[in-house]
């Protein structure tokens, strides 16, 4: 049995390492946004809950799908790999980022791509299926009998606009690494912070190629997706020729409040067994106390009732 954690959405604090630089339009109202409301939602204390909680319950590997700050500032981000590295180190931990990490395209410092790198980069396993250079995404990590393949759908967009964007040679690459690793008989498990079916959310906030990616996964197959960005557990069947694709979204891990429909923080469990993947959600249901808990339980077949209501 080899067991993968699922985290995403943490929008770590503080946001620090700002100068007049920095700041742009889109930038100042997702600091108003922060400031009058997801402070209070999002917390560290919670996101470190979590992360204790993963490895108590035995995970080999731990999957962070992105928004792991909140914009995107070079203070943020080196603040994020401070935590990564409490989290875990690279070879037991691995990243895509999410359109908070690349918010826009004024950085005035590294990017997270840069300074995330021995998170969101190939091993050297992985290396013979990577794009070539300059080419990053999408990556191929070895985890027990986990192909890890990462994609980055997150690209800066104008203000109020949260879409994301995969593009034509990251298909490509990701056509021919689904092939190749179906062949190495691994179990692939494809990372994106995006929801990458189409409808899956509202169109300034989707993935603008969602159509062709579902194509790619059903003419390629894979044995899971995970994302995130809605903030909210999903899970979808999407056909492919093989066998169908379960599409797993998680809830923010570091949720210490409901905002909306958006719970208390989670993150999932899947365990690899020989007769399939188990799935467990854990998360908190009481701010207050902030124990961590089993939500639900179930293995993932394509007949089963949904798990989320």
């Amino acid at each position: 049995m080899f067991t993968l954690a699922h985290i995403s959405d943490l929008h770590l604090t503080p946001i620090v390492g700002f100068g007049p630089g920095h700041w742009n339009v889109k930038r100042g109202l997702g600091f108003l946004n922060w400031a009058r409301s997801r402070r209070r939602v999002h917390r560290q204390d919670v996101a470190d809950r979590m992360a204790a909680d993963i490895w108590r319950h035995g995970a080999d590997h731990v999957a962070v799908t992105g928004d792991i700050v909140n914009l995107g500032l070079p203070g943020e981000i080196g603040a994020a790999l401070t935590w990564l590295k409490t989290l875990g180190p690279p070879d037991k931990v691995t990243a895509v980022p999410g359109n908070h990490d690349i918010y826009t395209r004024r950085m005035n410092g590294p990017s997270c791509t840069e300074i995330w790198r021995d998170y969101i980069a190939a091993d050297s396993w992985g290396a013979s299926f990577a794009g070539a250079p300059p080419q990053i995404f999408p990556f191929v990590r070895r985890a027990g009998p986990l192909a890890l393949i990462g994609v980055n759908s997150a690209i800066p967009t104008r203000p109020l606009v949260a879409a994301g964007r995969v593009g034509r040679d990251q298909f490509a690459t990701l056509r021919d690494c689904l092939v190749r690793l179906s062949n190495e008989k691994l179990m692939r498990v494809v990372l994106i912070h995006h929801p990458p079916l189409p409808g899956q959310t509202a169109p300034r906030r989707a993935l603008q190629d969602a159509a062709e990616l579902a194509d790619v996964l059903s003419e390629c197959g894979a044995e899971l997706v995970l994302h995130g960005h809605n903030h909210r557990d999903s899970l979808l069947w999407h056909p492919s020729r093989e066998k169908p694709v379960p599409v797993v979204g998680v809830a923010s891990g570091s949720a210490a409040r409901t905002h909306g429909p958006e719970p208390l923080g989670r993150y999932n469990l899947f365990r690899f067994e020989p007769g399939g993947i188990e799935m467990v959600v854990r998360g908190i249901t009481d701010a207050s106390r902030g124990q961590v808990v089993e939500i639900a339980r179930a293995r993932l077949q394509p007949a089963m009732q949904p798990l989320f209501v």
